[in-house]
């Protein structure tokens, strides 16, 4: 059997360790909803990860590569983004959870086009549910609505987000030591700079849509 493509694995234990770290994440934040509605749904983003999380370790185990040793290289700078993003409250965390499933999935798109076959299939299948977001953005305004001063506090509170997950970004890429992303990037035709300034751009137009400056 030929040796795994590099680019595939290593890409696919970072998403994976993105999904475990999310669903550790957002199981806590489920904690701040006002009602038990509300932490349901939280709750649902949370098993959606862990399932994604699942798919992307069995597809690594079939590579024959185990799904920890392909994570651990971007443990510290995911674990970091979190780490300095912990929301206060409600509006806080239903934010961060739009802010960053978003990049997530925006990251994901891009990079879909340098894989072939069943592996991009699997990596469009992690996109999140289009009912998550919705459901976030709802929330977003439903607390700008009760509290318009909250629509200045939740747009620094976004704008923080993006530039942590960029400067977390830039940490993944210097991880990279095989240079297996930038690979993959390359493939999809573009480049880092290129991705970064794209992902900025898709935060601003969605940020607009949730009722947040930018």
């Amino acid at each position: 059997m030929s040796a795994p493509d590099s680019a595939v694995t290593d890409l696919f234990g970072l998403v994976a360790y993105g999904e475990l770290l999310a669903f550790d994440r957002l199981a806590a934040d489920a904690r701040l909803a006002p009602d038990l509605r509300r932490r349901a749904a939280l709750s649902e983003m949370a098993a959606a990860e862990i399932a994604h999380y699942r798919w992307l370790a069995d597809r690594l185990g079939a590579l024959g590569v185990a799904p920890e040793a392909a994570m651990a290289p971007y443990v510290d700078a995911l674990r970091a983004y979190h780490d300095s993003t912990e929301p206060r409250d409600w509006p806080e965390a239903v934010t961060k959870a739009y802010v960053g499933d978003a990049i997530t999935d925006d990251f994901l798109r891009e990079i879909a086009g340098g894989l072939d076959g069943p592996d991009r299939a699997l990596l469009l299948d992690v996109l999140h549910d289009s009912r998550y977001a919705d459901f976030a953005a709802a929330e977003i305004r439903a607390a700008i609505e009760a509290d318009p001063r909250m629509a200045g506090r939740l747009s620094i509170w976004a704008r923080r987000l993006l530039g942590e997950a960029l400067s977390q970004a830039r940490r993944v890429a210097a991880a990279d030591d095989r240079g297996a992303l930038a690979t993959l990037i390359g493939r999809a035709g573009g480049d880092v700079s290129t991705l970064l300034r794209r992902l900025t751009e898709a935060h601003t137009a969605r940020m607009a849509a949730a009722g947040l400056n930018n």
